[in-house]
């Protein structure tokens, strides 16, 4: 496998608050890795840094051979290799379902309108949200609503995918169809970066673990049962003892 994603010793701060801490780390393509860690360690920015969303102060990161760096003209070309899933969907309220999934690949990537749609279509029935189509975002459920958000990323066909926190909104009835959805694109080869705090669904999707705290990888496996049943440093052992898993 050759590596899709590239970071090293990344460095970010606002103000005087240091985030990130010289954090280097590399995902290979058909990946998955899921980042784990108490609420405030820097998993969100650290995925924003990697599309851009956020400018770094030290340190690089560089996505299938090209450096992120937010303040070029080119950004844009970079993003469509990345797709990123938030937890507060962001999804169009006046646009319906399919109007919001081939909104970016018709305006951006300027693709035929009907293949898109025709895309759209497949990728709604594959999450089991076809008949949603003409539905707008307000007539649908948090899972629901988040599943289109997994399938606007998708249609884009980016090399690498993000997810910070996609359940953490959601009511718990709401969390399992999302986090099937996620389990079934890690099947089929994604590359994937996950950071959640689900511990049960990260047992069962992650080809590695990585395990942050204060800004700083603390510990990183790709022995993931290892980790889960007797993490080596203290500090993840702490943090698992909060949580209840199978």
């Amino acid at each position: 496998m050759s590596d899709l994603v590239k970071v090293k010793h990344l460095h970010k701060e606002f103000g005087k608050n240091v985030v990130l801490k010289d954090i280097s780390l590399s995902v290979e393509r058909g990946e998955v890795v899921v980042i784990i860690g108490p609420s405030g360690c820097g998993k969100s920015t650290f995925l924003r840094c990697l599309n851009g969303l956020e400018s770094i102060e030290g340190g690089v990161v560089v996505i299938d051979g090209l450096p992120v760096e937010p303040d070029k003209k080119d950004i844009y070309k970079i993003r469509q290799k990345i797709g990123m899933v938030f937890q507060s969907y962001e999804l169009f309220p006046h646009k319906t379902v399919l109007e919001n999934i081939i909104l970016s690949p018709v305006k951006v990537q300027k693709r035929n309108k009907d293949d898109a749609m025709r895309e759209a279509l497949v990728l709604l029935d594959k999450v089991g949200l076809a008949d949603k189509k003409d539905y707008y975002p307000r007539q649908l459920s948090g899972g629901q609503k988040q599943r289109v958000a997994i399938v606007r990323a998708l249609i884009m066909h980016p090399e690498v995918l993000l997810f910070d926190e996609v359940t953490a909104a959601l009511d718990p009835e709401m969390v399992h169809e999302v986090l099937q959805t996620m389990l079934d694109l890690a099947r089929t080869g994604s590359t994937m970066v996950i950071v959640t705090h689900e511990m049960a669904f990260a047992k069962a999707v992650a080809d590695r673990i990585v395990f942050f705290d204060q800004g700083e990888i603390v510990e990183e496996t790709r022995n993931v049962k290892a980790f889960f049943d007797e993490p080596s440093t203290e500090r993840a052992r702490k943090f698992l003892k909060t949580f209840a898993y199978d």
